[in-house]
């Protein structure tokens, strides 16, 4: 299957300036992210995907719009592919926003608040990867999967980060070591830069 981390969003943009969260819930892509989900799209036309997996939050299902589109596709949500909780960024949306913003995608089986208020352990994070994997594994084939999600989590999931609009193929049938724990990363700051 092929993971990719959601294109730069506008907390990404501010934090890699400043290394102060901007406050900024849900964030949505900057005008950078878009020029790479655009350029994903393209890059991604040559591979075999017939099913796109997608975190809920804004920046993941903007990342997805486009490959989608070109595609033919519809977006499947995977909530287990959802951030680990550090950032304003990782407050999400209402499902039911959601809902209306992406019509065509389906988030009935959705909570109203689906994301968690509070920073999630490293070891809750690798215990979701592994979920979302035991899930994958018994789905079927997932060779043609395609899945759009975030820093910490594909951290878990492949053992490794990855830039905005990066992606990578994994099998994931192989294990994969733990990253190396986050708790020694500092807390930001957060306020405006």
């Amino acid at each position: 299957m092929i993971i990719l981390r959601h294109c730069q969003s506008e907390f990404n943009r501010f934090f890699t300036v400043s290394r102060i969260d901007p406050g900024i819930p849900d964030a949505p892509l900057s005008v950078e992210g878009r020029r790479q989900a655009g350029a994903l799209s393209a890059a991604l036309s040559g591979e075999r995907i017939e099913r796109i997996l997608v975190s809920p939050y804004t920046r993941a299902l903007q990342t997805a719009a486009p490959i989608a589109a070109r595609l033919g596709l519809t977006p499947e949500l995977a909530p287990l592919a959802r951030e680990q909780s550090f950032f304003a960024c990782d407050i999400g949306s209402p499902a039911s926003r959601l809902a209306r913003e992406w019509p065509t995608i389906d988030f009935s089986t959705l909570d109203e608040v689906w994301w968690t208020s509070d920073p999630e352990s490293d070891a809750a994070a690798v215990a979701r990867a592994d979920r979302l994997r035991a899930e994958l594994r018994a789905s079927g084939p997932h060779e043609t999967t395609l899945l759009i999600s975030h820093w910490a989590f594909l951290r878990a999931f492949a053992g490794r980060a990855m830039p905005n609009g990066s992606w990578i193929t994994l099998d994931p049938a192989d294990d994969v070591a733990p990253p190396p724990p986050l708790h020694r990363r500092p807390r930001p700051r957060i306020g405006r830069p």
